[in-house]
């Protein structure tokens, strides 16, 4: 049995999502490529697919195969052009994942262009403000805010965002401007996980190095930033985002910054993928690419 290519119909067919679908795709009759794939299924002695008369499904160990497959024929391919001193084009699809905010003002612009200099490839790009998992949602590069905690995975520092108190300017007009962390009790609070937990927030006094927490008074939660945000413009009270987030409300005077000698240490801000020995040029070709554009926008 050739391993690759039972890989390579493997693939096929969880992308087309049928067996004929495939066939038809690769020019192979429907018997040869139901037969490898039992024959692969078979050498590994486990099912990788699932199949009724209406669709077709991956097994947990089919999708774990497949996103090996996919790496391992990937990373062939790059050890072949290495080797041949090729210099082709990158081609192929990309998954790439990322904060909502984060996502739709610096790494959407960034793919934009990544994509009109290279037609032969396609992005897929997953908003989200959930951590997925690489391995698991077969991602190839994510965006990460904070500190990264598994070593097994390689990443790129691009910049570091803050983490900003902030309200309208009409409110602290009639509430007063807190000078210290301690006096944010006095005032209601819009909070918004994860980054303002609903009792205290976290805060550094920059002169002393000295950790401090300030008690708060939740008066709404919500759950995504762009909501606290307008609460806090509304009046509502004072809120606790990323300074990206709230960067263009601040630059049209919605919002005003405060406390900033007591703001944490700012977040590091990554790019990550999966620790290979042989990068997909595809995937080296968009680190390269987004991120001294990402440094230039974080700086």
């Amino acid at each position: 049995m050739d391993r690759l290519e039972a890989m390579s119909l493997l693939i096929a067919v969880a992308d087309a999502g049928s067996l004929s679908a495939a066939g038809r795709k690769l020019g192979v009759p429907l018997p040869t490529v139901s037969r490898k794939i039992s024959e692969l299924e078979a050498h590994l002695n486990t099912r990788l697919l699932t199949r009724s008369t209406r669709r077709l499904a991956l097994t947990d160990a089919g999708q774990a195969y497949l996103a090996a497959a996919k790496r391992i024929l990937d990373e062939i391919g790059e050890a072949e052009r290495s080797a041949s001193g090729a210099s082709a084009a990158p081609r192929g699809e990309l998954i790439v994942t990322a904060p909502v905010v984060f996502g739709r003002l610096h790494v959407l612009p960034a793919i934009g262009e990544f994509l009109a200099r290279w037609p032969d490839i396609n992005v897929r790009l997953i908003l989200s403000d959930r951590n997925l998992n690489l391995i698991d949602d077969r991602l190839d590069i994510a965006v990460r805010i904070g500190a990264l905690k598994d070593s097994a995975l390689s990443a790129t520092r691009v910049g570091e965002v803050r983490l900003v108190v902030c309200g309208s300017p009409a409110f602290f007009a009639a509430r007063g401007v807190p000078e210290r962390p301690e006096d944010l009790g006095a005032l209601p609070a819009v909070t918004f996980d994860p980054f303002s937990p609903a009792d205290h927030w976290d805060f550094r006094e920059q002169k002393s190095n000295r950790d401090l927490r300030a008690p708060i008074r939740s008066r709404l939660s919500v759950n995504t930033a762009e909501a606290a945000i307008d609460a806090a413009a509304a009046g509502v009270g004072v809120t606790r985002v990323l300074s990206y987030q709230v960067a263009e409300a601040a630059r049209q005077r919605r919002i005003e910054i405060v406390l900033a000698r007591y703001e944490p240490p700012p977040l590091p801000v990554n790019l990550i993928h999966p620790g290979r020995a042989l990068m997909p040029l595809k995937v080296r070709m968009l680190l390269d690419f987004a991120t001294p554009r990402l440094k230039a926008r974080l700086a």
